[in-house]
């Protein structure tokens, strides 16, 4: 338990600072919690803009402008393919849908907010996150997990963007 609030302050006192200056670290945090009642995943994301801006550019050949004034409908649907192709939830043994629900600007740290919808229980979870792998060597995700009242925190790095939970 005290790693995980360690990991988080430290987390977004980084993502803070960076947010002030140019960023030289890769990491990006994704908050799932399962809301039972609602019978739901709610996902929340914290990504550097200008990285995927830039990752965006590099795998579509298109140039967006995620999180300014001039963003366009067509930027939001390059975010949801590359989202699609890099961030996946399988729900005991099922591939579910992620759907980003909102975004929201904080600094330049995009914060996304999905849902996967319809899930009853909950006896396996695996997340795959490659999100930004191909855009930094060093990017990290890290992924902070509340299933069932349990806490679990898991980096993914491109050598390892799996995590399987069995709460």
């Amino acid at each position: 338990m005290k790693f995980f609030w360690k990991t988080t302050l430290f987390c977004s006192l980084l993502m803070v600072l960076s947010s002030f200056s140019i960023h030289k670290f890769y990491v990006s945090i994704y908050q799932i919690d399962y809301a039972q009642e609602k019978k739901m995943l709610q996902i929340t994301s914290r990504i550097f803009v200008d990285d995927l801006n830039t990752i965006l550019k590099i795998k579509y050949n298109q140039t967006t402008n995620l999180g300014e004034p001039n963003e366009s409908p067509n930027d939001i649907v390059l975010l949801k393919k590359y989202l699609s192709e890099n961030f996946s939830i399988r729900v005991n043994g099922q591939t579910k849908t992620v759907n980003l629900a909102n975004k929201e600007m904080e600094g330049n740290v995009l914060i996304c907010y999905y849902n996967v919808k319809d899930i009853s229980k909950i006896k396996t979870l695996e997340i795959q996150n490659s999100v930004l792998h191909d855009f930094a060597g060093d990017q990290q995700n890290i992924i902070h997990t509340n299933l069932y009242g349990k806490k679990q925190s898991f980096l993914l790095t491109p050598g390892n963007a799996k995590a399987l939970l069995k709460p």
